[in-house]
C-alpha cells in the first residue's frame, strides 16, 4: 500500500528547522531520511516528538553545518558510526550515517534492530515536506499495527545487548507485546547485558518506570529472565513464605506492590478521600516522585530474606527495612542512579513500616506532635510518598489474617497527621529557632553532639506548646542543662 506523508506531523518542530534541513540537504546534494521513532509518531497519528535522520554519509559535517545555521548545540555521540545530535529550542535531531557502510536506505533500515525501527521516507521539498512510498523492508508497519515488538535478527542482541532491554522499554511505552521468538532469543542471550554501560541501562530502565506499564512489563522481564540480570539481589525472595497476613511470597509481594502503585497513582482519589487526594496529587505531578515511588515498591521488601527468622513457630522479618535500604543503595551505585534517587528511594525502603508501627501506637494511645514531628524529619518531601508505598504494600499483602480495613486505617492516619502537621508542627519549623548553639555557648557549653539533642529537644517542647517564647525558651534550656548534668 502507498501512503503519502505531509509534513502536518511534523508541526511540532521549531520554526525553521524543516526549512534549514532542506535547504542544507540541497546544498550539500544529499537526500535526507527519516526514520525511527519519528514514523512511529506518524502512524500512530502522534506529533513527532524529536526527530531521527539518516543520511547516506556525512552526517557529522551535516549535523555541524545544522548546528551553526540554527545557533543549536552540537552533540557527538558516535565518531565511528557517525552519530551526532542538534539540540535547539528543547528539540533533538539525531543525524546519523547509513549503518555498516550501507549504500541504500532499505539495506541500512535491514541492519537495524527492530521492524518497527526499520520504517522510513524521504525527506525532501521545500518546509521540509515529506512524499512518496514509506520504506518499510522489513514489514515493520505491519507489526506496528499490531502491536508487537520483533527484533530483526538475534545476531542484533549481540551487536548490542542493550537492545535486550530496549525491547521491554518498547513494551512498556507503546503498549505491545513482545512477538514470541523474540522473547525466546531474549531469555537465551540475556547473559550479554552486562556488556552494556550502567548508564544506558539505567535510561532504558527510567524510562520503562516511567510509562504506565512498568509493573507488566517487569514481570514480563522475569519470565524471560531478563530481569535477574539485573537485580539478582531479588532471586532470595522467590518461594521465601511470609506469615499469614499476605498471600504471596517475598518476590511476589513486591511485585505485586509495584502493580498497585501504579494503580494508586492512577487514581489516588479512590483510596485518599478528601483534602488527602489534592496532596497526594500534587506530590504524584512530579515525575521523578512517581518513578522513585515505583522503585521503592519494588524493591520495600530487598532486605527480608536476609533478615528472615522464625521465632516460636512464627516467620519474622526484624529490621528488614533498615537491611533492605542499605543493600539498595548499593544497587543504585551499580547502576549509576544519581545521589538524589538512591537517597530519597533508600529513604523510603528505611521508613516504609513507620506508618504501620505509628498506625498501631495511633490504635492504642492515639499519636502525639512529637510523634509526628519525628516522621516529618525523617521522611523529608515524601511524605505523601511515604504513605503511599504502606498503601501499595498494605493493598499487596491480601493473607487471610491481614489487620482488617488497613487501607481505611493508614488513610485516617495520613489525615490525622496532617493535621497535626499543619496545626502544631510545621509552624515550629517554618519560624526561626528560639535558641541556637550561641545561646548554649553563652551558658558555657562546648560545640558537640550534644547541642544537636539539646536543640531537637527544645523544638519537640515547642510543638507540644510547652514554650512559646524566646524567654520560655531559655528558662527550659537552663533547666534541661542542669538537669542532665551537661554542665
Amino acid at each position: 500500500m502507498i501512503q503519502t506523508f505531509d509534513s502536518n506531523w511534523l508541526k511540532s518542530c521549531p520554526a525553521g528547522l524543516l526549512d534549514a534541513l532542506s535547504r542544507l540537504a540541497g546544498e550539500n546534494g544529499t537526500e535526507l531520511f527519516v526514520v525511527g521513532g519519528a514514523v512511529r509518531d506518524h502512524l500512530s497519528g502522534s506529533l513527532a516528538h524529536d526527530l531521527d535522520i539518516a543520511i547516506p554519509s556525512g552526517a557529522l559535517s551535516f549535523a555541524r553545518c545544522l548546528a551553526a545555521d540554527l545557533g543549536g548545540t552540537f552533540v557527538l555521540l558516535d565518531e565511528g558510526e557517525g552519530v551526532a545530535r542538534v539540540v535547539w529550542k528543547g528539540f533533538d535531531i539525531d543525524l546519523a550515517d547509513f549503518r555498516d557502510q550501507t549504500t541504500s536506505i532499505e539495506d541500512d533500515l535491514l541492519k537495524r534492530d527492530f521492524t518497527i525501527n526499520a520504517m522510513a521516507f524521504r525527506f525532501t521539498g521545500e518546509s521540509g515536506k515529506t512524499e512518496g512510498e514509506i520504506i518499510d523492508p522489513a514489514s515493520g508497519r505491519e507489526d506496528f499495527y499490531h502491536g508487537l515488538v520483533r527484533v530483526m535478527s538475534p545476531a542484533a542482541f549481540e551487536n548490542d545487548p542493550l537492545r535486550l532491554l530496549r525491547a521491554y522499554r518498547f513494551q512498556a511505552t507503546l503498549g505491545f507485546q513482545l512477538e514470541p521468538d523474540t522473547e525466546k532469543w531474549i531469555g537465551e542471550y540475556g547473559h550479554l547485558l552486562s556488556r552494556s554501560a550502567p548508564e544506558r541501562i539505567s535510561h532504558e530502565l527510567q524510562r520503562i518506570m516511567a510509562s504506565d506499564r512498568a509493573g507488566s512489563t517487569i514481570f514480563s522481564m522475569v519470565e524471560s529472565g531478563l530481569f535477574w540480570y539485573l537485580f539478582p539481589e531479588l532471586k532470595k525472595g522467590e518461594g521465601m513464605e511470609q506469615p499469614t497476613s499476605h498471600h504471596l511470597d517475598v518476590f511476589s509481594h513486591c511485585l505485586a506492590a509495584l502493580d498497585w502503585m501504579e494503580k494508586l497513582q492512577a487514581r489516588p482519589k479512590d483510596f485518599f478521600p478528601g483534602d488527602l487526594a489534592a496532596k497526594v496529587s500534587a506530590y504524584l505531578g512530579q515525575e521523578e516522585n512517581r518513578v522513585r515511588l515505583k522503585w521503592a515498591a519494588l524493591f520495600h521488601d530487598l532486605g527480608k530474606p536476609d533478615c528472615h527468622v522464625i521465632r516460636q513457630g512464627r516467620i519474622t522479618f526484624y529490621n528488614h527495612d533498615q537491611a533492605g535500604a542499605q543493600e539498595f543503595e548499593k544497587i543504585g551505585v551499580r547502576l549509576r542512579w544519581s545521589r538524589e534517587d538512591i537517597k530519597r528511594i533508600s529513604r523510603l525502603i528505611r521508613l516504609h513500616m513507620w506508618p504501620f508501627h505509628l498506625n498501631n501506637s495511633r490504635k492504642k494511645t492515639g499519636i502525639t506532635a512529637k510523634a509526628c514531628l519525628r516522621l516529618v524529619k525523617a521522611v523529608g518531601d515524601d511524605l505523601a510518598g511515604l504513605f503511599l508505598l504502606a498503601m501499595a504494600d498494605s493493598l499487596a499483602g491480601q493473607g487471610v489474617n491481614r489487620p482488617p480495613a488497613m487501607e481505611e486505617e493508614l488513610a485516617e492516619l495520613y489525615t490525622e497527621v496532617e493535621r497535626v502537621c499543619r496545626e502544631q508542627v510545621r509552624p515550629v519549623l517554618e519560624q526561626p529557632p528560639l535558641v541556637t548553639g550561641r545561646d548554649l555557648i553563652d551558658l558555657g557549653l562546648t560545640p558537640g553532639p550534644d547541642f544537636k539533642m539539646i536543640l531537637s529537644s527544645l523544638e519537640k517542647a515547642r510543638v507540644e506548646g510547652s514554650i512559646q517564647t524566646r524567654s520560655q525558651g531559655l528558662s527550659w534550656l537552663e533547666s534541661f542543662v542542669a538537669e542532665n548534668n551537661l554542665l
